[in-house]
């Protein structure tokens, strides 16, 4: 017999694992586990002589090592499951053993109707049509012999079921969504065979269609997404309750979070919104998910001032304190706290993006997609307007304005910080060198034109440069070639150079057309750009008030600098704390 290797599943665990993957894929209970935690471990309620538990609470506790077949594991967890489903957990009988085997019976008898798994007991059906017969019939007449005493219950009372986003969860109203979800998919199968006719659509379709038909504001947005209402996907990506992925161009939405028709329409506002306001692409190396919680107090807000829709009944992220601050406000109070917003949950779940993206498996937008939505959401706010259709609050019409302008490009942002620091030489007239004279007037000296004489030392600015060999060169040349250019043209004699990566190299001053000839890639580790700072911030020969440029990936230590500074990375890269200063990303 082969021996099992070290860090791979056992049998049993692989046999569990393909089980539950089963049932989570059938129509009937996908919807219910995706609210549902199956656990299986050491240390549970589970006893050891039975399968598995499901605890009113919402939870399904898998006995850590029984074997068994993937079908028995698949009969084991819907069983469990439609328990919640079919809203057995009744208060006063929590101590009744027989209402535990007429629930039982209930549910194996549905199971068994419908063929799902292997059923790893004997199963007795007794008579009486529904619970409430079957246990009428067993106080009457007791247990009969024939059902043995083999199986141990498997019902655990303890309290009302409750998500992270602490709401109560309606079972039975899931189960409902589930089921009736499976029979439309069954129908349209049927129905696309026969003449290709389609089922009526769900709540999230209509409140889709509404969107497209009645609300000029998010309507070509909203025209230009697919709603994925998919629980098995939605298991996949852990999607609670919806998320959008822009690059696709889909909205999902979980069923099993049964949403009604104005939660729905709150839900897809407010993922049309990260979209248009161009959320993924404002993360500016920022943590991904702290962002998020930032983007959705604003958002939130905005669809609750406009009284649009219902926030879905698990509540939001929403708080008047922050009315009237931007997202990147937000997010910089949010930092100050990460033990208290780390807990907090967007619309996908606790501590994950409702915002998909590469990370999430998920194609990244083009600039061309990017152009698209910001038109128009920039033309649905004129429609909007137009046609008078309701309240849009001013910080919001402020902020689509401003994205239907065109970006301005790095390397021009950059210019203008250079502006700031460099104004253009003034130029003068003096008579303190030899006067010009005209031949025709000989008797009338005339001034002399000159610039202004100003310091080398005053007209300089120095540069923190990560060479540590993460950057692309291609990137790093055209940054330094940029650098390089704007230095000459506002006659910048010489450049203070300092390169960084696991130690500091101090170049002094150096002309600014030989800056990327003098850059060596030194190292391949981490970075370290606080001494290289320090460095310029004490140097006597550094003036006081010269500002500096720190070129890196992200991929060093945290630092911070005392001077005006700007940082300078690579389009999507992330720094590893809230920069103060400026951040230029460099793109093609």
């Amino acid at each position: 017999m082969a021996k099992k290797k070290s860090g791979e599943p056992d049998p049993a665990t692989i046999a569990f694992q393909a089980g539950l993957q089963q049932a989570s894929a059938l129509p009937i209970c996908a919807a219910l586990l995706s609210q549902i935690n199956v656990i299986r471990g050491n240390g549970l309620r589970c006893p050891k002589d039975g399968w598995a538990v499901v605890a009113q609470s919402g939870r399904i506790e898998v006995h850590p090592s029984r074997r068994a077949t993937p079908g028995e594991w698949t009969y084991v967890i819907a069983h469990c499951a439609l328990h919640l489903g079919f809203n057995h957990f009744i208060n006063d009988r929590e101590e009744d053993r027989l209402w535990q085997i007429a629930c039982d019976t209930v549910v194996d008898r549905f199971l068994n109707d419908l063929n799902i798994g292997t059923c790893p007991w004997p199963f007795v059906d007794l008579p009486g049509r529904d619970e409430e017969a079957i246990y009428k019939n067993l106080l009457r007449d007791g247990l009969p012999s024939s059902y043995g005493s083999q199986r141990a219950p498997d019902m655990v009372f303890d309290g009302a079921p409750t998500s992270f986003f602490t709401r109560k969860i309606d079972y039975p109203k899931i189960f409902a969504i589930g089921l009736t979800q499976a029979l439309r998919s069954a129908v349209e199968t049927a129905g696309r065979s026969v003449d290709g006719a389609q089922g009526p659509p769900t709540t999230a379709q209509n409140a889709h269609r509404w969107f497209v038909s009645n609300y000029p504001l998010l309507g070509a947005m909203a025209a230009a997404f697919k709603i994925v209402e998919d629980p098995k996907l939605c298991q996949r990506l852990d999607i609670a309750i919806g998320a959008v992925d822009a690059g696709s161009r889909e909205i999902f939405i979980n069923p099993g979070a049964a949403l009604d028709a104005a939660e729905c329409r709150f839900v897809i506002a407010h993922e049309i919104l990260h979209v248009g306001l161009q959320h993924q692409n404002r993360l500016a190396g920022r943590d991904p998910y702290l962002w998020n919680v930032a983007c959705d107090f604003v958002i939130n807000g905005w669809l609750l001032e406009m009284g649009f829709g219902a926030m879905p009944a698990f509540g939001g992220l929403y708080d008047p304190k922050l009315k009237g601050l931007s997202a990147e406000t937000i997010y910089d109070r949010i930092v100050q706290d990460l033990r208290r917003y780390r807990k907090l949950a967007t619309l996908r779940g606790v501590g994950t993006s409702d915002i998909l993206g590469p990370a999430d498996g998920c194609p990244a937008t083009s600039s061309d997609l990017d152009d698209f939505y910001r038109r128009a959401l920039g033309q649905g706010l004129e429609l909007h307007r137009r046609q008078t259709r309701g309240l849009i609050p001013a910080d919001l019409a402020e902020e689509i304005e401003a994205l239907s302008m065109p970006p301005i490009p790095w390397d021009v942002r950059l210019a203008q910080w250079f502006d700031s620091y460099f104004g253009p030489v003034e130029t003068r007239r003096t008579f303190s060198r030899a006067s010009r004279r005209q031949s025709s007037t000989p008797d009338i000296p005339r001034p002399k034109t000159v610039n202004e004489v100003v310091p080398d030392s005053a007209r300089t600015f120095g540069v923190v440069l990560d060479t540590s060999g993460s950057m692309e060169k291609r990137l790093l040349a055209q940054a330094l070639g940029s650098i390089a250019g704007y230095a000459l043209s506002r006659e910048v004699q010489a450049v203070r150079l300092v390169f960084c990566d696991a130690t500091t190299y101090d170049e002094g001053y150096v002309a600014p057309e030989t800056i990327a000839g003098r850059v060596k890639v030194r190292g391949r580790g981490g970075t370290v750009l606080q001494p290289g700072i320090d460095l310029l911030e004490g140097a006597d020969d550094f003036p006081k008030d010269g500002p500096i440029l720190i070129i890196t990936d992200g991929q060093c230590d945290r630092f911070r600098s005392h001077r005006e500074h700007a940082i300078l990375t690579p389009k999507g890269a992330r720094l590893p704390f809230v920069p103060r200063g400026p951040v230029f990303e460099i793109e093609e």
